[in-house]
């Protein structure tokens, strides 16, 4: 048997996405640029990386918060909308279903996408960024540059998605 999914649960999922989580800052680094993590060989991080870093950041923040909010008015009025499906065949009542629990989907990788960012952005201020989680190891420039959001050097991460 399959849960059910309420309109309370789409709004919590919705308004979860921002309300527990902390807002961007967008204040100076807490640390020098020099000071933050990079591979042997790699030039030290600017002060005009850095910077490129938290605005992407910030923009990247601001864009999912955007869809979030817009995900909850979609989710609120497809749950609104969903009824007992009086008056609809088993086609539209499944075309309803998919549509809200595609939505629901949506919603949840943004909400998984805007707190890996916003701790992105913490972990710049803390100048804890491109540091490895798991092993401590620098992550490298180039791939923090590529992705934001890495929290685990490549040598972890293939370890990582090995075991799944």
């Amino acid at each position: 048997m399959v849960a059910k999914k309420t309109a309370g649960t789409a709004r919590k999922t919705a308004a979860a996405a921002t309300s527990g989580l902390p807002k961007a800052r967008v204040t100076a680094a807490a640390t020098t640029p020099g000071e933050l993590a990079v591979r042997p060989g790699e030039d030290p991080w600017t002060e005009q990386e850095v910077e490129e870093a938290r605005t992407e950041l910030v923009s990247e923040i601001l864009r999912l918060r955007t869809e979030l909010d817009a995900s909850e008015v979609a989710i609120t009025g497809l749950m609104r909308d969903s009824g007992d499906g009086a008056g609809d065949d088993q086609a539209d009542t499944g075309t309803k279903n998919i549509t809200r629990e595609s939505e629901l989907a949506l919603a949840a990788n943004a909400t998984s996408m805007l707190e890996q960012t916003e701790r992105a952005l913490e972990r710049l201020e803390a100048g804890t960024y491109g540091l490895c989680e798991n092993c401590g190891q620098p992550i490298g420039k180039a791939r923090m540059q590529a992705f934001p959001r890495a929290t685990l050097c490549v040598d972890c991460k293939q370890k990582q998605e090995r075991r799944h």
